[in-house]
């Protein structure tokens, strides 16, 4: 489970054949147009990130040839996205999966603090920039009190080992903080706790019970 949603947070990803070895299943970054979608269906498929009240006020990015863009203009400071596979960590088998769409809503304070990194390392990406710059490039994004996501829709693709959504969750994100803070990774909690940009981010998770058009979630965490 710690491998599938760490989606427009903390990864970088490029492209060059010596970036990663050839025995991946996914050793280069496939044609841009493999990433792309229908500007609606994207539209569609980023909002289902959140619930129905949330996702029609917020804030739609769509991915561009360069960039983000914003398809929609968004009254309440949340904002929709479907991020790709290079908001994976470096190393990830699925960092170049062209297959992966992470619908993800961020609230205000993720928006202002968290989002802003993966939007610019999408521009590096789609500019071609190398593995090696990327990794200089890179900070660590503190994220602002009270930081949160959704990803409540059933329809994204999370990885080839998640084969799809995964559960419906929030996501709290903080400056590091241990899982005992939440009572994460416990026998029988229902918190969970990520790690990012070399453990100075946690991200802890929390299941749902239903998905963002109100059905219910019938696997277990």
């Amino acid at each position: 489970m710690r491998t599938i949603v760490m989606f427009g947070l903390f990864a970088v990803t490029t492209a060059p054949a010596s970036a990663q070895s050839a025995s991946a299943p996914y050793p280069f970054m496939a044609p841009i147009e493999q990433y792309r979608m229908p500007a609606a269906a994207e539209i569609t498929l980023a909002r289902s990130a959140a619930p129905a009240a949330i996702a029609a006020a917020a804030a739609v990015l769509v991915l561009g040839d360069s960039a983000y863009q914003t398809a929609v203009k968004g009254t309440n400071g949340f904002v929709c996205l479907v991020e790709r596979s290079w908001a994976n960590d470096f190393g990830n088998l699925d960092f170049w999966n062209p297959k992966v769409r992470g619908p993800v809503c961020y609230n205000p304070a993720a928006a202002r603090s968290v989002l802003p990194a993966y939007l610019t390392r999408t521009r590096w990406v789609l500019a071609g920039e190398s593995v090696t710059k990327m990794k200089a490039a890179s900070g660590v994004s503190t994220p602002d009190l009270g930081a949160m996501a959704y990803m409540l829709s059933k329809d994204g693709y999370l990885g080839d080992n998640v084969k799809g959504p995964w559960h419906p969750h929030l996501m709290f994100l903080l400056p590091q903080t241990p899982a005992a803070a939440w009572g994460a990774d416990v026998k029988q909690s229902t918190v969970l706790l990520l790690t990012a940009q070399g453990g100075a981010v946690s991200i802890f998770l929390v299941p749902v019970p239903r998905w963002s058009d109100g059905s219910q979630d019938t696997a277990s965490p």
